[in-house]
């Protein structure tokens, strides 16, 4: 197998892409390396869960990412009465025309922020899918493209369950990550209170790469080389979940495309044009965990416990599973 990637190419890519860190990091305070997983979950064109309490800087995050690859951005706020139409878009009578007009939701955007997904019904979350699979929408049998990039970062309050609809395993399983922001280190908070943003309309970024060079960057990940027994390992790694009694069910073929993808955009993130076993091994538990239950876990998806045994699980296979040379 050639490879299709040349390595000038992979490090020039690796130094655009710092670009559009380090204006993120500007504003995105001792946050590296949630920056970094944001960064390498757009480079493999996939959609980002993020689990935390409210005020911790997930609308910032969503926010400079949009203005920093200057591309639209779009936030929604899902609640119990929010429909389907109001997310996709409705079909209208224009008296002028004669005809019906499809007006635009807000998810015909770029950067799309789906804040609390997991207030909205089922029938509203199941909305997102078609558009986050394929960036289509399809009303009254007319299918309408969505532009890109496009990205969906969704969040969800680990905490309080009350009020909540727990996101299908369907809808777990079109996210390519899950991550947690966290609260800031002392002194980084310290920085932000100095800066005193309040809202993240306040926040001065400019644009450092143009969405058309993310569409660019996103077609080099699937020519990374991915060495035959790197790929082994990662099987491997995906079979083990499907083996231990501890889970319910195991990771499918569409997850360990996922991991696949991610571990290729990992490669490119760093300047390389192959894979390691470490891009699996670091992305094993951020794209894996969250479509994977333990036995006796609650019902909702993002109960704490259940991540902390999904993750003891997933550690335990990759210190278990052998390592290619």
């Amino acid at each position: 197998m050639a490879i299709d990637l040349p390595p000038d190419a992979a490090q020039q890519a690796s130094a655009e892409i710092s670009l559009l860190k380090s204006s993120m990091c500007r504003v995105i305070k001792g946050k590296d390396e949630v920056v970094d997983q944001v960064l390498i979950c757009l480079l493999a064109g996939g959609h980002l869960l993020i689990e935390d309490l409210p005020g911790l800087g997930k609308t910032t995050l969503a926010y400079c990412l949009a203005k920093a690859i200057d591309c639209q951005f779009q936030r929604i706020q899902f609640t119990a009465d929010l429909l389907p139409t109001d997310v996709l878009g409705v079909a209208i009578y224009d008296e002028a025309a004669k005809g019906f007009i499809f007006r635009q939701g807000p998810i015909f955007s770029n950067i799309v922020l789906a804040d609390e997904i997991n207030r909205s019904t089922p029938k509203t979350q199941s909305a997102l899918l078609e558009a986050m699979d394929r960036a289509k929408v399809s009303v009254d049998g007319e299918t309408h493209l969505i532009g890109r990039p496009f990205m969906v970062l969704a969040t969800q309050n680990p905490v309080d369950y009350e009020g909540t609809f727990p996101l299908p395993d369907s809808q777990m399983d079109r996210f390519l990550i899950r991550l947690s922001m966290g609260y800031p280190q002392f002194t980084d908070e310290l920085t932000i209170l100095r800066n005193g943003y309040l809202h993240y309309d306040d926040i001065p970024i400019e644009p450092v790469l143009s969405g058309q060079t993310i569409e660019m960057l996103q077609s080099l990940v699937h020519k990374v080389y991915i060495e035959d027994s790197v790929l082994e390992y990662l099987l491997r790694c995906i079979t083990a979940t499907r083996e231990t009694p501890a889970l319910i069910n195991g990771i499918s073929t569409r997850g360990s495309l996922a991991l696949k993808t991610a571990a290729q955009a990992r490669a490119l993130y760093q300047g390389r044009a192959f894979v390691t076993p470490q891009d699996v091994a670091a992305l094993f538990y951020p794209v894996c965990g969250h479509r994977l239950a333990c036995h006796g876990a609650l019902p909702d998806t993002n109960d704490p416990g259940s991540h902390s045994a999904v993750q003891a699980i997933l550690t335990g296979i990759l210190a278990s599973t052998p390592v290619p040379k």
